[in-house]
């Protein structure tokens, strides 16, 4: 008998440059610098799609929307995130909950940090109502590194994604 739960691990991580528009969780904050990427560089979203995707064992982000293809230019990452979704669904799970950590010198992430978990949901949700997902279902949680390493000095952001996935029953 398969597993009803299963469990997904994802990672990403992305430099920071001057002048580049900063979006983390679905949400744009305002910051001097921004993330370096093909894509929106949403490293928030980049992380819980490859989380979502291990749970089911359907590979990664780069092996569904690979940063050579040019129709992922510039793509707001909340769309890789409902492709991402749909998969899951249609492999027969759905998302119990996430457990996001952002690691960032600056900005300071508490003021975003709900707006961040209202988007995530409301992207989730928009795969299927059926399947809603609620705020509470996603924990978005954000530290420094006290100044060590390329997050403190200010050159990237990372972020640890984890999810919990459920057999849907019907």
């Amino acid at each position: 008998m398969k597993s009803k739960l299963r469990i997904g691990n994802g990672y990403d991580v992305h430099l920071l440059a001057p002048g580049l528009r900063l979006v983390l969780g679905g949400i744009e904050l305002s910051h001097t610098k921004g993330c370096v990427a093909h894509s929106d560089g949403d490293v928030v979203i980049h992380a819980l799609c490859d989380a979502l995707l291990g749970a089911l064992s359907l590979g990664d982000i780069g092996h569904h929307f690979p940063d050579t293809a040019p129709e992922f230019k510039g793509i707001d990452s909340k769309i890789l995130l409902e492709r991402s979704y749909k998969l899951v669904l249609e492999k027969g799970y759905k998302l119990v909950n996430a457990d996001i950590t952002i690691l960032l010198q600056r900005p300071k992430m508490a003021p975003y940090i709900e707006e961040m978990r209202k988007s995530l949901a409301q992207t989730l949700s928009k795969v299927d109502i059926r399947y809603s997902c609620d705020i509470e279902d996603i924990s978005i949680k954000a530290t420094t590194t006290e100044g060590a390493g390329f997050v403190g000095r200010e050159e990237g952001v990372a972020v640890y994604a984890v999810v919990l996935t459920e057999k849907i029953c019907e």
